[in-house]
C-alpha cells in the first residue's frame, strides 16, 4: 500500500505547469537572451508564474520492489488551493489523493486504507523535512523549491546551461527539526530547472528529480517526462509521462469510502 501512496504524492510533486486560461498551440522552446550577471540569474529562477487551473493526463510507471502495473493518472491543479489526483489501473480506480495548504489525503481501494495527515507524511515518503504546500506548489510550477542565494551557492555555466551547487552543507529547519543537505540544481540555457539532487551527508539518503522533453504552451515551459529517484535503505523510482493538457476548471470530488482504515507511514 505504501508504494501506491508514494506514487500518488511523488506524481503530485512534479506533473504540472504554469499556464494561462487560453491555450495556444505547442511551440518549440525558444532561446532567451544570455544572462548578464548572477543577480539576473537568481531573480529569473525565483520569478513566480500565475495560472488558474490545469488538468493533466499522465502515465506512471513505478519501480519500488513490488509489482505495480502502469497507472493512468488524472491530475488537476488549482493555483494556491489544491492538487487532486485520480489513479486507475486498466479501467479500475486504484487510488485518489488531494493536497491542500492544510495537508494531504489519499485512499487506496485494494486494501481499503487511507491517510489524512499534514505534510510530515510526504516528507517521510521522500526522506526530506522541508516539503509544505508552498514547496509543493513551486515543484508543480517547475520552479526552484529550495531557498537559494548568491551567498550560499556557486553558479557555474556548463555545456547544457548552468549548475548551482551549495558552497557548504545547507541546514534546513522545519517544525523544529534541522536536517543537512548537499544540494545541486541544474538549469538549461533558458533557465528551466532540469535536475535536482539532494544528499543527506549523515546517511547518504538522496532525492533526485530529472525533468526532460520540455515544450512551450502559452509561453510557459514544462516537462513531458519526469523521473524521480528516492534512495534510502532501498531505491524507489517513479517515471511519469504527461500526455495531455486541459486548461479549464473541473469538479474534483474526494471522500473516503465507508469501512476504510486509516494508516500511518512508519
Amino acid at each position: 500500500m505504501k508504494s501506491y501512496f508514494l506514487i500518488i504524492f511523488s506524481a503530485l510533486l512534479v506533473t504540472s505547469c504554469s499556464v494561462k486560461k487560453n491555450v495556444t498551440p505547442e511551440q518549440p522552446i525558444s532561446t532567451t537572451k544570455p544572462i548578464e550577471n548572477n543577480h539576473q540569474f537568481f531573480s529569473t529562477i525565483e520569478k513566480k508564474s500565475t495560472f488558474d487551473a490545469v488538468k493533466i493526463n499522465s502515465k506512471i510507471d513505478a519501480r519500488t520492489g513490488s509489482f505495480i502495473p502502469t497507472l493512468n493518472a488524472v491530475i488537476y491543479v488549482e493555483n494556491g488551493q489544491k492538487v487532486w489526483m485520480n489513479l486507475t489501473a486498466v479501467i479500475l480506480q486504484a487510488a485518489r489523493g488531494v493536497a491542500t495548504p492544510e495537508g494531504i489525503k489519499g485512499y487506496y481501494k485494494l486494501d481499503k486504507t487511507y491517510i489524512d495527515s499534514d505534510f510530515g507524511y510526504l516528507n517521510k515518503l521522500l526522506n526530506v523535512n522541508f516539503i509544505d504546500y508552498n514547496a509543493l506548489q513551486n515543484l508543480l510550477l517547475g520552479k526552484t523549491f529550495i531557498p537559494v542565494s548568491e551567498k550560499n551557492y556557486n553558479l557555474t555555466p556548463d555545456i547544457s546551461g548552468f549548475t548551482l551547487t551549495s558552497k557548504e552543507t545547507q541546514k534546513i529547519t522545519e517544525n523544529g527539526k534541522t536536517t543537512e543537505y548537499n544540494i545541486s540544481l541544474g538549469y538549461d540555457q533558458d533557465l528551466n530547472l532540469n535536475h535536482v539532487l539532494l544528499t543527506n551527508p549523515t546517511n547518504n539518503n538522496q532525492l533526485e528529480i530529472t525533468y526532460s522533453n520540455r515544450v512551450i504552451l502559452n509561453n510557459e515551459s514544462f516537462p513531458k517526462n519526469v523521473k524521480i529517484i528516492i534512495k534510502a535503505k532501498k531505491t524507489d523510482e517513479i517515471l511519469i509521462e504527461n500526455t495531455k493538457f486541459d486548461f479549464s476548471r473541473m469538479e474534483t470530488t474526494y471522500s473516503v469510502p465507508a469501512n476504510y482504515t486509516k494508516t500511518e507511514i512508519k
